[in-house]
């Protein structure tokens, strides 16, 4: 069955009594040039191993399968699982995963299977958690393109500057290059979401954009400062808890040393410098 034909996925949901579930962000791709596009954008080698995250009823993984070693795919849905392991189950390189993706340890599987790629229509309740996550993991993939929606993306690969420059851009940025590759209109799903989406493209760096003391101190700055972002960074840190800004520290002086003007307000502040700022404030 051609599974980017929404006549054919209606019928298919119907003979598998499947309701789409708005919860789980159940809105199914049925568009083959923005198929194309992800499957073009992730230039799948023979040895890649790939992680989808909600394969529904597998227009991405049904292309994935021949194209990489390994496919790892996690679905919550019992319904979608069961029709899954009825199509692809006798597929050697597949590894369906029945349950939340979130109640994994990503980090782990990342390290594991030595994943290389993650490639997922994400689900909109829970990507952006998702994402982060498998950011933070000390064995991040290579090479993610995921579909979210456009004002999550939005964020994601704004640079410094812009209104929608905020935590989970610099959070992305630090490790990765990040593109937002193209908005995906509502027409592209069955059923269609209230949202508009947009493929994002993440590149990892081989290098972080500077190497943290402390990745936790690093997010509480970042985290706390973006929290009141109108404010002047300068008195955001003269009042900011002792996890953030221990006691003893000069901040007048670290942020000279970080070439941080007191006047700047977060979201003028680049990742390079909100790195060089966390290393100077948790420095021993």
């Amino acid at each position: 069955m051609k599974r980017t034909r929404p006549s054919e996925i209606k019928r298919l949901l119907a003979a598998e009594d499947i309701i789409p579930s708005r919860v789980l962000g159940q809105n199914f791709l049925v568009d083959e040039n923005i198929l194309n596009i992800i499957l073009d954008s992730a230039h799948l080698a023979e040895d890649d191993v790939v992680l989808e995250v909600g394969p529904g009823l597998g227009v991405l993984t049904e292309h994935l399968i021949p194209r990489a070693h390994r496919v790892i795919a996690i679905e919550k849905d019992p319904r979608l699982a069961a029709y899954l392991r009825e199509q692809f189950g006798a597929q050697p390189t597949l590894h369906l995963i029945e349950g939340d993706a979130l109640d994994q340890n990503l980090a782990m599987m990342l390290k594991n299977e030595h994943v290389t790629h993650v490639i997922s229509n994400l689900p909109y309740s829970s990507g952006t958690r998702i994402l982060l996550e498998l950011i933070d993991a000390e064995d991040r993939p290579l090479r993610m393109i995921v579909m979210l929606q456009t004002d999550v993306a939005e964020r994601l690969a704004a640079g410094h500057g812009s209104k929608a420059y905020g935590v989970s851009s610099i959070h992305a940025q630090m490790y990765y290059d990040v593109v937002l590759r193209k908005t995906v209109s509502p027409s592209c799903f069955y059923p269609p979401p209230d949202v508009r989406s947009a493929i994002v493209e993440f590149y990892r760096r081989s290098e972080p954009q500077i190497v943290l003391r402390d990745t936790a101190h690093f997010n509480g700055l970042v985290k706390w400062c973006f929290s009141q972002r109108r404010k002047q960074v300068g008195r955001l840190l003269l009042n900011a808890p002792a996890a953030v800004v221990p006691a003893d520290r000069d901040v007048p002086a670290v942020l000279e040393q970080a070439k941080v003007r007191p006047d700047q307000r977060p979201e003028s502040i680049p990742v390079t410098a909100w790195g060089e700022l966390s290393n100077r404030l948790c420095a021993r």
